[in-house]
Order: structure tokens, then C-alpha cells, then sequence
């Protein structure tokens, strides 16, 4: 009897712009991670990427950081076409490096109302001590094992991105699982640190109550979440998404 594969599908867009509908998507790359029999996450199952015709040209500022030009994109499909061939499948969640930028042109009507893992928000919790949280430095500063260094590259290309991301990902699904993934990355960013203005780098816990108080009034979303969960621990109140992981999957 053949049983489906229990699987992640990472994803990675470029596009021509960040902000929908005025931009568009030009490129789609995807990486499977895949739990095997033996309980363990790898890397594997279906990979790829796909141009896509965007129906505007990609501005000069943008060509600049992925390399795609219009000629590359001129006979691939449209972006309705091609996106459910990717984004809907059998995958019990579908996951990119600060997913909410995909989720921009990923909507729910093209994904099949699929889960998002968030590697940035998730990596924010597992691995705080990282100097920054982007893909390619948490690449570089955990140097992930069997991530081959030619197929990551070059970066801002979707397949690449995806790739690495994998890594990443399957590494945090050997510790946490799938269900405490997909509820850290519905909540906003819990940073570790203070991230701008003179108290960068600054740990919540080092602020002083005055400091911490104006942070929790913060613009920034992931800013005010991390003061005022620095200030529920101070408090005294239970914070809900720190409770341990379930020993289920999912």
C-alpha cells in the first residue's frame, strides 16, 4: 500500500515590485521538505521554478536585483496559469522566508486556503542569537548541512532562495512541529532585540520599564508584540505561545 508523502513546499517569488496589484510576479521557484518514514525531515521530493509573464515590464531598479528582463518572461504563462500548478497540492503547509511577502500573490484562492509557515518569524524564536534574520545570513552563519553552495546560488532567484530556505526549514521541523510552526508564524515577529534607533541591539529584557512601555505603543508590529510580550513575562502572565510543543506532528 502506498501512503502520500508527508511534505512542506517552500516557495520563492520574484517579482516586479513589492506592492499588488501595481506589481506582479516574474519568477516562482519551490523546494519540497519531506518527512521520511524514519521520522526524520529532508530536503528532497519536487523542486523547480517557473518564469512568468508579469503583463507590465520589470523596471530597471528591480532587474538590478534578480537579473530577470522582460525578454526572459515574454512566452511564460500568467501568473493565474501557472500559480496552482505550484501552490496547490498534497503539502500539509506551504512555507518562504518572511512569508507574508508571498502571501501578497500567493492568496487564498490560488493556494487552496493552504497554511504558511514563516522561516523569518520561526527563526526569530529558535535561533536568537543569529546577527541578522535574513535567508542568506542565517545561511552563512548556520551553515546547514548538505546545503550545496552552487544550487543556492545565485541569490534573488527563486529556486535558489526556496533552496536554502529548505534548509532552514527542515532543521526547525526536527526540533518543533508543524502545528507550533504555523501558530509562531500567524502572530507577529517576536525579535529578540530592539532592531533600530538608539537602543539597537538593545535585549527587551535589559529595558528598562519606561523604555519597554514606549515600545509597546511602537508602530511596527513586531516591535510592539515583542515589548509587550517582554511585558507580560514581567507581569507574570502566561504567554500561550511559549507553552511547550505537543508531542503530535501536527
Amino acid at each position: 500500500m502506498t501512503t502520500t508523502p508527508v511534505f512542506v513546499r517552500v516557495v520563492d517569488l520574484e517579482t516586479t515590485g513589492s506592492r499588488p496589484p501595481a506589481h506582479a510576479v516574474c519568477e516562482i521557484g519551490w523546494q519540497d521538505v519531506v518527512l521520511g518514514d524514519d521520522g526524520v525531515w529532508r530536503v528532497g521530493g519536487q523542486d523547480g521554478a517557473h518564469f512568468v509573464n508579469p503583463g507590465r515590464p520589470i523596471p530597471p531598479v528591480t532587474q538590478a536585483v534578480h537579473h530577470i528582463i522582460d525578454a526572459d518572461v515574454a512566452d511564460a504563462p500568467r501568473w493565474p496559469d501557472i500559480a496552482p500548478t505550484v501552490l496547490r497540492s498534497d503539502a500539509v503547509a506551504l512555507a518562504a522566508h518572511r512569508a507574508t511577502f508571498e502571501q501578497r500573490y500567493c492568496t487564498a484562492p490560488l493556494t487552496g486556503n493552504a497554511g504558511w509557515i514563516c522561516t523569518w518569524k520561526c527563526a526569530l524564536r529558535l535561533w536568537p542569537g543569529s546577527p541578522s534574520f535574513s535567508n542568506q545570513v542565517l545561511r552563512y552563519w548556520r551553515n546547514p548541512a548538505g546545503l550545496d553552495r552552487n544550487r543556492g546560488l545565485p541569490v534573488h532567484r527563486a529556486f535558489p532562495d526556496a533552496y536554502v530556505t529548505a534548509h532552514h526549514l527542515r532543521d526547525m521541523l526536527q526540533t518543533t512541529s508543524v502545528a507550533t510552526l504555523l501558530e509562531w508564524s500567524a502572530l507577529p515577529g517576536l525579535l529578540p532585540r530592539v532592531p533600530a534607533g538608539p537602543l539597537r541591539g538593545t535585549a527587551w529584557t535589559a529595558l528598562d520599564t519606561d523604555a519597554l512601555t514606549r515600545f509597546t505603543t511602537d508602530r511596527d508590529e513586531d516591535v510592539r508584540y515583542s515589548a509587550q510580550t517582554e511585558q507580560r513575562r514581567r507581569d507574570g502572565a502566561a504567554d500561550p505561545v511559549d507553552e511547550p510543543d505537543q508531542p503530535s506532528l501536527f
